[in-house]
C-alpha cells in the first residue's frame, strides 16, 4: 500500500468509528471575540456565494455557511459515515455532498467562487496536486481559505496532554501508532506560499487566534482526547493517559471544577489569480 493509501486509509477508519469527532471537539470552542473557528471561517469567504468545503465531514461549516441563503454549497470528504451526518442537516438538503479526494476532485472547472477547509488540508497528502484541483475548480480571484491546527497555548491543559500523549506514544509499539498525516507546509505561511503560489494563487494572509475550550475536566478530555494519534491506542492505555492528563490537571482546576485549555489556530487566505 502507497503512503497516501496507507493515510487515507486510516482517516476512513478512523472517521467510520468516529464521524463527526472535529465538530464535537472544536465546535464549542471560541475565539477572544467569542466566535468559534467555524464561524470565523464563514467571515472569510462572507462575499461568496457559491462554496465548496473541503473536508467537510459531518457537515457542520457548511450549515454555518447555510445561513446565507442562495448560496449554492458543496462539500467533499473521504468518509461515507461523516458524509452521512452531513446530509442529515436539514440546511443542507440542498448542498452537493459528495465522497472523494481532494486530489481529485468531482467538480467541473470554475464551480465556486471560495473554498473553505476546516483543520483537513493539513491532513492531506500530494498537497501539490490537491492545490492544483482547487484552483481548478474555482473561478479567477476566488478565495481560499483554511483553518490549520497551531498548537498549544502554554500553561494550560492542551500543553500538559501534549507531553503526556508524546511520552505515551514513545512506550507504545508501532502496531499502535498513526501514519505521518498530511504536508508540513500546509502548517506555516511559508510552506502555503511554496505550495499555493505555483497553483496560481497570491501571497497567503496569515493570522494566529487562540481557541478556548475550557470547561469541566471531562469536557475538556473529551476535547483533547480526540485527536488521531489516540485511534489506534487500546484501552489499557486510553485509560492510563485519562488518568495521568486528570492528575496533571489538578493543580490547574479552579474551585468550580474548571480546568483552563486553549489551541492556536492559523487562518490562511489567499486568492486565485
Amino acid at each position: 500500500m502507497t503512503t497516501t493509501a496507507s493515510q487515507e486509509a486510516f482517516l476512513q477508519a478512523f472517521h467510520a468509528e468516529y464521524p463527526a469527532v472535529t465538530a464535537e471537539a472544536f465546535g464549542r470552542g471560541h475565539a477572544p471575540d467569542g466566535r468559534s473557528s467555524y464561524e470565523i471561517l464563514c467571515d472569510r469567504v462572507a462575499g461568496s456565494m457559491r462554496v465548496l468545503d473541503l473536508g467537510c465531514g459531518d457537515g457542520l461549516l457548511l450549515e454555518f455557511l447555510a445561513r446565507r441563503s442562495g448560496r449554492q454549497l458543496a462539500g467533499v470528504d473521504l468518509s461515507p459515515h461523516s458524509l452521512a451526518l452531513a446530509r442529515r442537516r436539514p440546511a443542507l438538503s440542498e448542498a452537493k455532498l459528495e465522497e472523494g479526494r481532494a486530489q481529485e476532485l468531482p467538480f467541473a472547472d470554475d464551480s465556486f467562487d471560495a473554498c473553505v477547509s476546516h483543520m483537513a488540508l493539513m491532513l492531506m497528502s500530494e498537497i501539490e496536486q490537491v492545490a492544483s484541483e482547487v484552483a481548478r475548480v474555482l473561478s479567477p480571484g476566488g478565495v481560499l481559505a483554511c483553518v490549520v491546527g497551531g498548537g498549544a497555548v502554554g500553561g494550560e491543559a492542551y500543553e500538559r496532554f501534549l507531553a503526556l500523549l508524546r511520552c505515551t506514544i514513545e512506550e507504545t509499539p508501532a502496531s499502535q501508532r498513526i501514519p505521518a498525516l498530511g504536508d508540513k507546509r500546509t502548517r506555516s505561511r511559508k510552506g502555503l506560499d511554496e505550495v499555493l503560489g505555483p497553483a496560481g494563487f497570491t501571497a497567503v494572509d496569515w493570522e494566529t487566534v487562540p481557541i478556548d475550550l475550557s470547561g469541566p475536566v471531562e469536557q475538556v478530555w473529551a476535547a483533547v482526547s480526540s485527536l488521531y494519534d489516540l485511534g489506534p491506542l487500546d484501552r489499557a492505555t486510553l485509560d492510563r493517559l485519562r488518568e495521568a492528563f486528570f492528575v496533571e490537571v489538578r493543580d490547574m482546576t479552579t474551585s468550580e471544577g474548571h480546568v483552563p485549555c486553549a489551541f492556536k489556530i492559523h487562518l490562511a487566505t489567499a486568492r486565485l489569480r
